[in-house]
């Protein structure tokens, strides 16, 4: 892709999330930033506002928290320190705990990346196959009956594929490469931030 193209926001969070992906991988003991972090999942938060009505809940939640990461990063230098000083002050479930809010943006990484995952593999212009998809998988088990029925009825109302791609300034055959990156290396990420939860016994459904 030319350089031209640097600024697209699909390129953005693919080397974004390819950097923290990198960041896991490169030592047995890897911690990883806050300030980084919070940074790249702010790159994903227009997706959010792209999908319209049927994501709307997910875009105001996400961009709260992601914020509030972002504020974090200037007292706390890793994800692990956050969960720690939760872990420590009591308040790991606690509304508006760092770790809490951590929790649901890790969700929103994985929403994306399985629609993404979707979009990969499903034929047409129509989103609605990947995005209920992926709202089942990773959201739809927290959600009550009134928020699984108003996402339902926002699904009718999804951009096309083609409509997204234009939102976000992508050709196909770019985007393609780009959400793979992604695929690939959020997957490794959500999967340490999994490990972060269990390994301290603090489990990752709720």
């Amino acid at each position: 892709m030319a350089d031209s193209n640097g600024d697209k926001t699909l390129r953005l969070i693919a080397g974004a999330f390819k950097d923290l992906a990198s960041a896991v991988a490169d030592s047995q003991k890897a911690e990883v930033e806050v300030a980084p972090f919070s940074q790249a999942c702010s790159l994903v938060s227009p997706l959010f506002g792209c999908l319209g009505v049927a994501f709307k809940f997910a875009e105001r939640d996400y961009v709260a928290k992601v914020v509030d990461l972002s504020e974090a990063s200037k007292s706390i230098p890793t994800l692990h320190s956050l969960i720690d000083r939760d872990v420590q002050a009591d308040s790991v479930r606690t509304a508006g705990s760092h770790t809490r809010n951590l929790l649901r943006v890790k969700r929103g990484l994985d929403m994306v990346r399985v629609l993404f995952e979707q979009m990969l593999v499903t034929e047409g212009n129509s989103l609605r196959d990947p995005a209920s998809k992926a709202y089942e998988q990773v959201f739809a088990p927290y959600h009550g009956w009134a928020i699984r029925k108003a996402v339902s009825a926002g699904m009718y109302l999804l951009p096309t594929k083609e409509q997204l791609l234009q939102k976000l300034n992508e050709d196909e055959a770019s985007a393609k490469d780009q959400m793979q990156i992604y695929v690939s290396s959020s997957a490794s990420l959500i999967q340490y931030i999994d490990k972060l939860f269990v390994s301290r016994d603090l489990g990752i459904d709720w």
